[in-house]
């Protein structure tokens, strides 16, 4: 049997994190097994439907590097094949046409309200001639589901989990003005595109039961379900807008890397023994629907931070450097300086050893883009009092001849400080707040060899005595 899964977002909004990792565990699953990892956009509600939408989550899904195979389908584009499926219940007797009226339902749920039951249709027209009905009245089919015994779902991972067949009601398979409902078109989607396992969220659990007599009713096999457990906040509860970003766009724009944000999803709910670092490639090695866990997962974004910070030591530089640039006209609030990119470059490997972020690491690079004269932070003015303006005039004019490499240019200043009876960091902290305008930077003669002799030497003159 070939593995095949899919991923079937609704384009009411961006890409959830929670429904990223729904796409992630069904990528990974796929992939373990060889298998095809299909998307599908379940676009039916055509009044919060968007192509916007769907230009996010497949915008998501590539950043991911999650890719599917073949073309996503669109659910509205078989909505004929929905009806199709609803007719054929109904010739086989496990639907019927119900002709209640919109003010009949209502009346239903509100004797349920007032009566304190749960709000089920009553079966008004399960078992009445369709003749009674006006002639040329408008009608539903609804599922003639079972009324006795029990609905069956051996879960993946929540192990058998069962539903009197008297909590279910006959539910709504075509609406009275032809389109299909939800229920129905996942179930001939998932059918028609050769599913085998169906891995979602647990919300979904009582949908499965459902569903699962529509598979009944066609004489079909219905594909393994696997339900995971939800995402919660840092305090436990359901992950929601005030414990901050949902959607995978703007974990981007926070600057993380689409490999720390899979590697992160991937542990959140799943496990390989301590393991917390696991590239993508092993993932696919690992990964077992036997190791996902039952109880809900909390979003940590100190442990997403402290995953990225590896991710991004591990990057390749000329990589994050492009990535950088492109985040520099918003910390600079202008274009970078000529050569900027270069520099950067040259400098990453330095930069990128603290930096968390994206953000991080571009606010650290942005002192090899700026103009001159340099703005300096509150630290730096304070180095560079009176005496230290003296100090950078006077050691400005040592280092001007010296070749221009860390090792001759510290060489050169250890030289001048030891003249004057001066330990190093007394005239290597004013040189680096003249050239990088803040009191920390990557080493400081790694930053002048950089920046090169005219850029440094400038720089330096610009706050001279």
């Amino acid at each position: 049997m070939t593995v095949v899964t899919r991923f079937a977002p609704s384009p009411t909004g961006f890409l959830h994190i929670g429904g990223a990792r729904t796409a992630l565990f069904n990528w990974l699953f796929s992939r373990h097994h060889g298998g095809r990892f299909l998307l599908r956009i379940e676009d039916t509600d055509r009044a919060r439907s968007s192509e916007a939408a769907v230009r996010a989550i497949l915008d998501g899904l590539s950043w991911l590097g999650l890719e599917w195979d073949g073309e996503p389908l669109s659910q509205f584009s078989r909505r004929e094949r929905h009806a199709e499926v609803a007719q054929a219940l109904l010739a086989k007797g496990h639907a019927y046409r119900c002709y209640c009226t919109p003010e009949e339902l209502t009346a239903m749920r509100e004797r349920a309200l007032a009566e304190g039951r749960t709000i089920r249709y009553e079966g008004t027209w399960r078992d009445r001639d369709p003749g009674d009905a006006p002639k040329g009245a408008p009608y539903a089919i609804r599922l003639r589901a079972p009324t006795e015994g029990e609905t069956v779902v051996d879960d993946l991972i929540q192990g058998q989990v069962r539903v009197g067949n008297e909590q279910l009601d006959d539910m709504i398979l075509l609406r009275a003005d032809g389109t299909p409902t939800y229920m129905l078109a996942v179930v001939v989607d998932d059918h028609d595109m050769g599913i085998t396992h169906v891995i979602r969220g647990d919300d979904h659990l009582t949908n499965t039961f459902r569903q699962r007599q529509i598979y009944d009713g066609m004489g079909w096999d219905a594909p393994a379900f696997a339900h995971l457990s939800l995402i919660h906040g840092p305090d436990g509860a359901k992950l929601s807008k005030r414990h901050g970003a949902l959607g995978v766009d703007a974990y981007r724009d926070m600057g993380y890397l689409p490999e720390a944000l899979r590697n992160y999803l991937l542990r959140l709910g799943w496990s390989h023994g301590d393991d917390e670092i696991i590239p993508t490639e092993q993932a696919i090695a690992w990964f077992g629907l036997e190791n996902v866990g039952r109880s809900p997962a909390r979003f940590d974004f100190d442990k997403l931070a402290s995953l990225n910070g590896h991710y991004m030591r591990q990057a390749d530089d000329e990589r994050l450097a492009t990535l950088v640039m492109d985040r520099l006209p918003a910390v600079l609030g202008a274009a970078p300086e000529a050569g900027a990119a270069e520099r950067i470059r040259r400098g990453m490997g330095h930069l990128k050893e603290r930096a968390k972020t994206l953000i991080d690491l571009a606010e650290a690079a942005a002192f090899y883009a700026r103009p001159r004269p340099l703005t300096l932070n509150d630290k730096a003015l304070k180095i560079l009092d009176e005496a230290g303006r003296r100090t950078v005039t006077e050691v400005g004019g040592a280092i001007a001849a010296a070749e221009w490499t860390a090792e001759a240019l510290e060489a050169a200043v250890r030289g001048f400080a030891e003249t004057r009876g001066l330990k190093l960091g007394a005239v290597a902290q004013p040189i680096r707040a003249a050239v990088t305008g803040s009191n920390a930077s990557p080493p400081i003669f790694d930053v002048m060899a950089i920046l090169g002799r005219e850029e440094t030497l400038g720089r330096l003159s610009d706050v001279a005595k």
